[in-house]
């Protein structure tokens, strides 16, 4: 396609009434934790990647999501992250898995 092509593409379209437009990023979903022993942490989700993003004892951490009978489980870097109907449950450590509330 040469420029003069270019161009007349161009100006059908404008003509037409199409504009081009940024496409939006997809949203993400951050949620604040809390747990029964006192562990706060931060957990992202993008829609477009199986990982959780988990800021938590003052590190980031990557999750890789791994095989759950139900709900979901997440693990990477000694975090265990399970998220089920029953609710929310972290491992990090060497301390025991604890239950975890949204803030």
């Amino acid at each position: 396609m040469n420029r003069r092509d270019a161009m007349m593409t161009f100006s059908a379209a404008c003509l037409a009434g199409i504009t081009i437009e940024p496409v939006a990023a997809p949203a993400q979903t951050f949620q604040n934790y809390r747990c029964d022993d006192g562990t706060k942490f931060v957990a992202a989700f993008y829609p477009y990647d199986a990982r959780a993003y988990l800021q938590i004892d003052g590190a980031a951490v990557t999750l890789g999501k791994r095989l759950a009978l139900s709900g979901s489980r997440y693990s990477g870097g000694g975090v265990t992250l399970k998220i089920s109907k029953a609710g929310v449950a972290i491992k990090h450590g060497n301390r025991p898995a604890t239950a975890c509330a949204p803030l």
